[in-house]
């Protein structure tokens, strides 16, 4: 006996729709479009939503931003950093990703507790060192781990990075980076247990021909204090309140230190080249203006104040009398 076919809970609602519609072909109701059903895993349940993934991966392309015009100044080459993917996996898996030997930074995020990785790709280390030590910038054919005076070339860059790291940020939230110490062989470095999910951002650096991998690694109880601020709309908000007051005000401060050139003009005068020639000390060259005639400041190339002549403690001095106006055209130097 052939059992009777039970509709599923889509199909009815679309029957009794089309019946209180007054749809008359009701024969194709019984193949309804289920949705796809979506894979969870709960042994890595997912710590971070996907405004909050959108949020970190836009820090680090400001991120990627800066490394690329610094980088480029350190190897003085035509330096290329973006962000790969930004992911939340297993401690575990991303320690079996990494090939033996590399360099990896562990870092300090204070005042969060609990360290963070940066892995530079053996490869793309060699390349950069080779480069700041005067080379072409070719990676090393044979893997093998950095002597001294590498480790040294390499903690100076790891510090650059850190630098642009805490600036992108600094953004959202206040966290420094410190750099606490370096290793070459992954499982040697367990900054959380194997099981526990971590934050993982891949970018890709290319100096020249040759491209590698730099990871970011943060675990997730490390960043969890913080996980509240971390928004799309608290990146677009803080980035735009930096942009209107902080730069502002920066601007306005380092403005006030420029030195610019002041020069009092007490008149013209045409002279011809053979008399500038015989001039010597004591000739009167004569004026176009009068002592009654007020002088201009000329600051830069441009007339900007108006000045009467005077004496302050027997010391010549100029009283500003008048501002002259943005509009008026800029004076070629006599």
């Amino acid at each position: 006996m052939v059992p009777p076919e039970v509709m599923s809970q889509n199909e009815i609602d679309s029957l009794l729709q089309a019946i209180s519609s007054g749809g008359d072909d009701i024969s194709g109701m019984g193949a309804v479009e289920e949705k796809p059903l979506k894979l969870y895993d709960f042994r890595r349940p997912d710590k971070f939503s996907k405004d909050q993934m959108r949020a970190i991966q836009m820090i680090h392309e400001s991120f990627c931003r800066s490394l690329t015009t610094s980088l480029s100044t350190m190897v003085r080459s035509m330096v290329s950093v973006e962000v790969v993917a930004v992911d939340q996996l297993a401690y575990d898996e991303f320690i079996h990703s990494l090939v033996q030997p590399t360099v990896i930074g562990i870092l300090e995020m204070y005042p969060l507790s609990g360290n963070a990785i940066l892995e530079i790709n053996n490869q793309l280390t060699f390349a950069i060192i080779d480069r700041l030590l005067g080379g072409k910038g070719e990676p090393l054919r044979k893997p093998r781990d950095l002597t001294d005076i590498e480790r040294t070339v390499v903690e100076r860059v790891m510090m650059k990075v850190l630098e642009h790291l805490e600036e992108s940020w600094s953004t959202v939230v206040d966290i420094r980076f410190r750099f606490e110490t370096m290793e070459s062989n992954p499982f040697f470095v367990q900054v959380c247990p194997g099981t526990d999910m971590v934050l993982l951002v891949t970018m890709k650096i290319q100096i020249g021909d040759v491209q590698g991998i730099m990871n970011f690694c943060i675990p997730y109880f490390v960043i969890e204090p913080l996980i509240d601020k971390l928004s799309s709309q608290q990146w677009f908000s803080s980035t735009g309140r930096k942009s209107v007051d902080g730069v502002q005000e920066i601007l306005a401060a380092r403005l006030q230190e420029i030195s610019v050139p002041l020069a009092l003009e007490l008149g013209h005068s045409v002279v011809s080249l053979g008399d500038v020639i015989q001039m010597q000390a004591g000739d009167v060259i004569r004026l176009d203006g009068t002592v009654k005639d007020d002088l201009g400041l000329r600051v830069g190339n441009r007339v900007k104040f108006q000045c009467t002549p005077g004496l302050v403690k027997k010391n010549y001095a100029a009283q500003v009398t008048e501002v002259i106006g943005e509009d008026l055209p800029l004076e070629e130097e006599e």
